[in-house]
């Protein structure tokens, strides 16, 4: 095709004001500059595939480093005994719901969080 941007070419394509020969070497023309392009597309290709194949690799990678490290972390201890967690709840369920028994920042952090329509008494 000749050095012609693309849109002078569609431009200048007039299917209804064009005989047949000039149709077919316009198509001839278009198909040619299509033909051009290809190696530099698959060139393309070939790049965006080897960068897709990269970050791929990164992710496994990453996932397999975090894999290992959890299956090499302690365990969590076990808490307390039974009786010790339920008292641990109660205590948190007291203090959560009573604000006179928090320290001024937690109970200001908690009167904030209610919701506007919600009263903060208990």
């Amino acid at each position: 095709m000749s050095k012609k941007s693309t849109k002078e070419t569609v431009e200048t394509i007039d299917s209804k004001n064009m005989s047949k020969e000039q149709l077919g070497e316009k198509r001839k023309e278009i198909t040619e500059y299509y033909e051009g392009n290809i190696p530099h597309l698959e060139t393309q290709l070939k790049y965006e595939q080897l960068l897709r194949d990269i970050e791929k690799t990164r992710a496994e990678r990453l996932q397999a480093q975090m894999f290992i490290a959890n299956t090499m972390a302690p365990a969590p201890e076990a808490d307390e005994s039974p009786e010790a967690q339920t008292e641990m709840k109660k205590n948190f369920n007291e203090v959560r719901l009573d604000p006179t028994k928090m320290d001024g920042k937690v109970a200001a952090e908690q009167i904030k969080r209610t919701l506007k329509r919600q009263n903060n008494e208990v």
